[in-house]
């Protein structure tokens, strides 16, 4: 077989995110309707519009060593744990090279993040503004890097195939993952750590992102703040959080025995062109990204069965992506169960990919699709384009291979679609 046509597995998962401290929590957390939004308690809260979020269940410094934890991001704390559970998951028990499992020449990491290490960033020049300039870390450039998450996964496990940052707002994590796809595809690694992670949980980034209308409002019901497809909603709401996948050539997770989740079936993507926030109203853009991921993949249409969609519980995007779904796949569209998980979990930004990612390889290898909260009264042109889980989770067919969506936009008009298939 040659490089380019390489099959491309996940072997496995780690998170960390509003439901749970690892991948089998969230997964749960999903699966039972759960919601991870919550009332802001910092003092800075009760000045703004906003005051609702959905940070991490399990606060880093309980997993890692405070010492190690000071000199990082919390983003990057959160893809390190993530990571630390996805490369265990896998079956790898220490650095490449240390158990002989992978070469690190052919081991490569990809994590992305929209924004960075903007809480250092915003925190540190704080530091500055109040206490001078010596009292400045001298661990803030490594830690507000953008690319800080990605290098400090790629020292965890001694990745040396190289190590990469996507950073395309929302569609970030979605972006390594394909990234990460094409990298042992076309024979440039036989093993990649791939995902997102974001930590801005910030009265900054809300006060932006409230000012836009973005975000929304509804802090006295936090809970049923994220309703994806109702026609009340009003805006997404803040996660945090990252997702990680350990993505391996067939090949090599067939020599080491290793186990199987689902199959990486490949990406496609597309640029709206349209506007710097808004989405085309019409699924232009998200239509491109999913006919490129038809065009450039052995998917069968046929064999779509799920969809993650990115669906933030904003009026536009939410109804755009449907529409696109709709106009590629016309009457099969009416097969695919569609789960907006942002409902439980938040939207992430650049983690959002990776987390949704996990929960898109969960619902193959279970076969079941979690379930959309929240949607109390569906917005007709919802549900007139697409079949919405709601409620209760549903089983997905039991019999044959089946395929799964996982859609992740962002502003720039940035769009990725993943598709994963049962083995």
């Amino acid at each position: 077989m040659s490089p380019t046509n390489r099959t491309v597995v996940v072997t496995g998962i780690g998170a960390t995110t509003p439901l749970g401290g690892d991948a089998a929590s969230t997964w749960e957390g999903l699966i039972a309707g759960k919601s991870g939004v919550k009332p802001l308690e910092q003092e800075w809260a009760a000045e703004q519009a906003v005051r609702i979020a959905a940070p991490v269940a399990v606060e880093p410094t309980e997993v890692i060593p405070r010492p190690q934890a000071r000199k990082l991001d919390r983003s990057a704390q959160f893809a390190l744990i993530a990571t630390q559970e996805a490369w265990k998951d896998a079956g790898f028990t220490g650095k490449a090279g240390e158990d002989g499992s992978v070469d690190p020449d052919r081991l490569g990491a990809v994590i992305a993040s929209g924004i960075g290490g903007v809480t250092t960033l915003l925190d540190q020049y704080d530091v500055l503004k109040e206490k001078g300039v010596r009292r400045v870390s001298p661990h803030t450039v490594p830690m507000l890097m953008p690319n800080s998450p990605s290098a400090n996964v790629g020292l965890l496990v001694g990745a040396r195939a190289g190590v990469h940052t996507p950073v395309s707002a929302c569609a970030s994590g979605a972006e390594a993952i394909g990234y990460a796809i094409e990298m042992i595809r076309t024979g440039r690694a036989d093993v990649v750590v791939a995902g997102g992670t974001e930590a801005a949980i910030h009265p900054l980034p809300i006060a932006a992102f409230g000012n836009m209308m973005a975000m929304s409002k509804n802090n006295e019901n936090p809970q049923g703040a994220s309703r994806p497809y109702d026609v009340d909603r009003d805006g997404f709401v803040l996660g945090e959080g990252a997702g990680v996948l350990v993505l391996e050539s067939a090949e090599h997770a067939a020599k080491r025995g290793a186990r199987v989740y689902a199959e990486a079936v490949g990406q496609g993507i597309s640029a709206d062109s349209h506007d710097i926030v808004q989405p085309e109203p019409e699924g232009r853009g998200i239509s491109h990204a999913l006919q490129n991921l038809l065009d450039n993949t052995h998917l069968d249409p046929a064999e779509i069965v799920h969809v993650n969609a990115h669906a933030t519980s904003t009026p536009a995007g939410d109804i755009a992506e449907l529409k696109a779904l709709r106009k590629v796949f016309g009457d099969d569209a009416d097969h695919f169960a569609v789960s907006a998980t942002k409902s439980m979990t938040g939207h992430l930004l650049g983690g959002a990919g990776g987390v949704e990612s996990v929960a898109t390889v969960l619902a193959l290898y279970h076969r079941v699709a979690p379930p959309t909260i929240n949607v109390e009264n569906i917005d007709a042109e919802a549900e007139a384009n697409a079949d919405i889980v709601r409620g209760e989770a549903r089983k997905l067919p039991v019999e044959g291979r089946i395929a799964a969506l996982n859609d992740s936009f962002g502003f720039g008009g940035h769009n990725v679609v993943l598709a994963f298939r049962t083995i």
